[in-house]
């Protein structure tokens, strides 16, 4: 780095990939300052703890910040199990995050609002690198202060900026004003947000992994709660990208999603709509209805947006970014990660280098480095952190070498409704976990989001 080693290397979140960050800067000898905006680490996955991830523990815990915890005699996880996003959090991300050299480190409820150079807007060049970056934050309390860094990881992720449901990228008329009808991204239909969907009718808008689960849980919901009415709606004119490949399916949990929701809409349970571009929302009677752009019209009592993530750029408008005009990633990023010719496991490995852009010693790494593609891994984000922390400490050869290999697959995530190695009755008698199915799959699938955001195109609606 430039900047005088006396300043630290801001972290900004701190989710699995930030933590893994900071530990890698700990191991370079370097001092992290870690800047979360929730009340705690791994914040942004409270909100989908109920989903359970694809891929096994041993893929979903960074080296450094293993060898951190193990020094202090830390039980890993079963590897071979599969963890819920409650269970990252509780038997990871929480041990990791109360470790004397994370804690004293870490700053929640300090939600970055900024990021500058000392002094001088994005116009000014003159010293401009050996100038110290600035980070202003507001407190929970609502105090507003700056911290100088030498280096900034934004790792700050995509949760809180989901794509509107308006087909052109920008929100629907009237979708503003029915906000009170719209859930969260990932809801959790049968547990804490039940009450919100059972004996209603909800309308899932979305045509990847995210939909396809939520779809799945609410069946269950109505299987129990028939008054339960489920709607879905995609833009495409088909729903077969989502169904997949069924028995055939390279992976077992893959298949075994598609197969079942596919049988729940053969069997009516689940009523799809097609060609189902939303033009716009309209409330009235404690209900909302969406109109399409060829004119045909839905009724809900709540609306689920499974339309995909975008990166929140707002906070780095002073900043000297070189992004992808597409997919608003790093540029050179950016046609490797195309949702259009790529899967979470044909994108290339990829470090500081390919991350780098002219705004000396600042990266964004994790979900946001992939702007709006939704084919983030979470062990690409650790190789990533790896080779940031590597090039920030001036070792430009280990920064270089890239240590990842990943799976072919189109497979990132899913939630087949149970924990592995426990057989559960899905919704319309579909089994959950079979054999050879994903407790057992020697394919190492990986993950970096809950359900979906990292499948195929779940951005599509």
């Amino acid at each position: 780095m430039a900047v005088t080693a006396t300043l630290p290397v801001a972290v900004i979140g701190a989710g699995p990939v930030g933590l893994a960050a900071a530990a890698h800067l700990l191991e370079r000898g370097l001092e992290p300052l870690i800047l979360e905006a929730g009340p705690t680490a791994g914040a942004a996955i409270e909100g989908w703890r109920h989903i359970r991830l694809f891929s096994p523990w041993r893929f979903n815990t960074d080296a450094a910040a293993v060898r951190l915890l193990a020094a202090t005699g830390w039980e890993a996880p079963e590897p071979t199990t599969l963890p819920t996003g409650g269970e990252l959090i509780d038997q990871y991300l929480t041990a990791l995050a109360t470790l004397p050299a994370i804690a004293s480190r870490l700053h929640t409820g300090a939600r970055v609002v900024a990021v500058t150079r000392q002094g001088m807007d994005k116009t000014h060049s003159r010293n401009r690198s050996t100038t110290p970056l600035v980070v202003r934050v507001e407190h929970a309390d609502g105090e507003v202060g700056e911290y100088q860094a030498a280096g900034v990881i934004d790792a700050s992720g995509t949760w809180s900026a989901r794509n509107p449901l308006g087909t052109s990228g920008v929100p629907a008329l009237g979708e503003a004003a029915a906000a009170d009808r719209i859930s969260s991204a990932l809801p959790d239909v049968l547990g804490r947000d039940r009450g919100r969907f059972e004996g209603r009718t909800a309308l899932v808008v979305g045509a990847g992994h995210s939909a396809a689960n939520t779809l799945i849980n609410l069946a269950e919901l109505a299987a129990q709660v028939p008054a339960t009415k489920i709607v879905w709606a995609i833009r495409g004119a088909s729903a077969a990208k989502v169904y997949g490949g069924g028995a055939a399916d390279e992976l077992a949990a893959r298949g075994q999603l598609g197969s079942r929701l596919r049988a729940l809409v053969g069997n009516g349970t689940i009523e799809l709509h097609t060609g189902f571009g939303i033009a716009a929302l309209a409330t009235a009677d404690g209900a909302v209805t969406l109109t399409s752009t060829d004119g045909r019209t839905l009724e809900a009592d709540v609306v689920v947006p499974a339309t995909g993530f975008r990166p929140d750029l707002d906070i780095l408008r002073e900043l000297r970014l070189d992004l992808d005009p597409a997919v608003e990633a790093p540029r050179e990023l950016g046609p490797l990660i195309d949702p259009e010719f790529h899967s979470c496991g044909t994108v290339e490995p990829h470090g500081a280098r390919m991350l780098a852009h002219p705004e000396q010693d600042f990266y964004i790494v994790g979900m946001k480095s992939y702007g709006r593609a939704p084919t983030f891994l979470l062990a690409t984000g650790y190789e990533q952190v790896r080779s940031v922390a590597a090039a920030l400490a001036g070792d430009q050869e280990a920064a270089d070498t890239i240590q990842l290999e990943l799976p072919e697959t189109g497979v990132c995530s899913s939630d087949v409704g149970s924990s592995c190695g426990t057989p559960s009755a899905g919704p319309a008698g579909f089994v959950a976990d079979t054999p050879g199915g994903c407790c057992g799959t020697p394919e190492p699938v990986l993950v970096g989001f809950p359900t979906g955001l990292a499948h195929g195109r779940s951005g599509e609606n």
